[in-house]
């Protein structure tokens, strides 16, 4: 038995869960639908995807969910897991789980999936027979990954910058490393059997006026820390900026060095797909502005030629939506996307040069630290503050970048803190910043953070 295979054993085997059939799950994987297998749908149709959030506690909300999704014409359904069970938390979430499907009040804010097992949630997920993504944020996803790929769920989100800094303070960052190794490794694993199973970085971090070339450089790293455990189909991400133009820059520079780090490290095999999330800051109250956000970000994902967009809702700035409001957004995207034909190429030159020598130049500052591996390389940049992440509550976080919009909605670093770019580079940043006369920069950052209010 390999050394890997003997902490599966020890991770599937504990008193929260069903008891855990690793030949069956690799039988049943080996034979399951290609439909539920994201990177197939990729391979086989060029429309763009679309998949929205959503998740319940308990199995009949989040059946009836699907089936409000798959009406209103869905691609890719979300599976989001509550809060206790992102924090390992298992004993809570069944307590909570109970109380939910007992009294028909959602305690839970997603689906306890380890709860639930996976005999019982891939019931669910073969009867709908569409792909499935897990959306999580969890530091130690290795018990939750098991399941999920044993219920049929075949695309992984998050990764352990991007599901530890925007949402922890103090978990080990060097653990959550080893921990999301052991994930890229056992989704490498059965990718063999079958389609390959999906990755996906989580590209907004901390969805609050991030820097276009933080995000880059921490999807670059991500893929290539899930590409060298033998992952083979894998998806970068970023959210809307607030600004047209920055969002074709990012795509435009964001597919091109995705393609070439992965074929820089030997990984010319693997699949690399982009994912688009329309605006992940504070939404407004009026719901017709919502609803011209989100058809604007839907026209913006066209242009910028994502494999799949992530939706919000009209309801976003009064707390969870419904299933009815999410089923909306996701036919509204859809009827947007049916229009938009025939997009003119556009971009930037000088804005993709200076992006793209900025990221190479935080990439290639990671690639020389002394270090043995990518991780440990990584790991020290981040205690070095060569990479961070604006507003992470995370105490390894450097927290001294500050970024600003300039007058076209661009966020533009105003303080590059640690960040190991050339004076050059940033020159071109500061160069178009304009703050009116007398005004403070913290209060510049509140109203750029405000701007779709």
């Amino acid at each position: 038995m390999s050394l890997l295979q003997r902490e599966r054993e020890i991770i599937v085997h504990n008193e929260f869960t069903d008891r855990f059939d690793f030949d069956e799950v690799r039988e049943f994987v080996a034979g399951a639908s290609k439909n539920l297998f994201i990177s197939h749908r990729f391979k086989t149709t060029d429309k763009m995807q679309v998949q929205p959030r959503g998740g319940f506690p308990t199995y009949d909300k989040v059946f009836k969910l699907y089936e409000e999704f798959k009406s209103a014409g869905v691609d890719i359904l979300p599976l989001t897991i509550d809060s206790n069970t992102r924090l390992n938390d298992y004993a809570t979430a069944k307590k909570m789980l109970a109380l939910s499907e007992e009294n028909d009040v959602d305690m839970l804010n997603g689906y306890p999936l380890i709860n639930h097992g996976y005999r019982t949630t891939r019931k669910m997920i073969t009867h709908f027979d569409t792909p499935v993504s897990l959306r999580h944020g969890t530091p130690d996803a290795r018990l939750l990954v098991e399941i999920a790929l044993a219920s049929g769920i075949f695309e992984i989100e998050g990764g352990p910058i991007t599901y530890l800094l925007p949402y922890s303070k103090n978990f080990p960052l060097d653990k959550a490393f080893l921990y999301w190794k052991y994930v890229e490794r056992v989704c490498a694993l059965y990718s063999e059997l079958n389609e390959p199973i999906n990755r996906e970085s989580f590209g907004p971090l901390s969805a609050t006026m991030q820097p276009p070339v933080i995000v880059l450089v921490i999807q670059l790293i991500e893929m290539l820390l899930s590409l060298e455990e033998g992952v083979k189909s894998f998806s970068v991400s970023f959210s809307q900026t607030g600004s047209m133009l920055q969002d074709i820059v990012s795509a435009n520079v964001l597919k091109r060095l995705a393609r070439k780090y992965a074929d820089r490290f030997g990984h010319k095999d693997a699949d690399i797909h982009l994912v688009y999330h329309q605006w992940m800051g504070a939404f407004p109250y009026d719901k017709s502005f919502s609803d011209a956000l989100i058809t604007t970000s839907t026209v913006i994902a066209a242009m910028v030629g994502a494999d799949k967009i992530i939706t919000k809702t009209r309801n976003e700035a009064f707390g969870i939506p419904t299933k009815e409001a999410n089923a909306l957004a996701v036919a509204s995207v859809q009827y947007t996307l049916g229009m938009l034909q025939g997009l003119p190429d556009v971009g930037d030159e000088a804005e993709e040069e200076n992006l793209a020598n900025m990221v190479d130049e935080i990439m290639e500052a990671v690639f020389n630290d002394p270090a043995d591996t990518l991780w440990r390389k990584v790991y020290n940049a981040i205690k070095k503050g060569h990479i961070e992440i604006p507003f992470s509550p995370h105490i390894i976080n450097a927290n001294e970048v500050i970024t600003v919009r300039d007058p076209d909605g661009n966020i533009r670093l105003y303080d590059r803190g640690k960040l190991p770019i050339s004076d050059r580079s940033f020159a071109f940043e500061k160069s178009k910043i304009r703050l009116r006369e007398g005004e403070r920069v913290v209060d510049k950052i509140i109203r750029d953070i405000g701007i779709m209010l």
